[in-house]
């Protein structure tokens, strides 16, 4: 391959990279950020998040689901509301919809992954290991953060 190719092929390697950015940078949690803009329940439910008021949270995504049914976004974070309340069966049922709607959602696979590792399901984390394998273009955090709590519960359960 003479000099000037190979300069053509990384400039297309780096355009495809360039625009590939977006998509990797954007927040796996949030396919819609607008909503909060949208929804003062959604957004006071985010804010709740953040000072990990776990029940408040809860509370407050369901009444902007009662709009929303069918938003992947709120579903997801309806569903890490319910987990860190350790309502897993509420938290899986949302995660689920989630998925249902955005079946290609890294979050919502990431955090029903990370659920199912904390009812000891291992499999089932490894399912969605194996979907956002296929979904992440580029390694995501998604990808990443889910293969880390998978290693690490393996670590916990396997002491050397």
């Amino acid at each position: 391959m003479s000099g000037a190719a190979r300069l053509i092929r990384a400039a297309l390697l780096c355009a495809a990279i360039a625009a590939l950015a977006p998509i990797a940078a954007a927040d796996p949690y949030e396919a819609d950020p607008d909503l909060a803009t949208r929804d003062d329940d959604y957004a006071a439910g985010k804010k709740a998040v953040e000072k990990k008021e776990w029940a408040e949270a809860a509370r407050l995504f369901t009444l902007a689901e009662k709009r929303h049914p069918d938003h992947a976004d709120l579903q997801n974070i309806l569903g890490f509301s319910r987990r860190n309340l350790k309502q897993y069966d509420a938290a899986f049922r949302h995660y689920k919809r989630a998925i249902e709607i955005d079946p290609r959602h890294r979050g919502a696979h990431e955090y029903i992954g990370e659920a199912y590792l904390l009812v000891g399901d291992v499999p089932s984390a490894e399912k969605h290991l194996a979907a956002l394998r296929s979904i992440c273009l580029l390694p995501c955090d998604e990808l990443k953060d889910l293969q880390r709590a998978i290693e690490a519960h393996r670590g916990q359960n396997n002491p050397r």
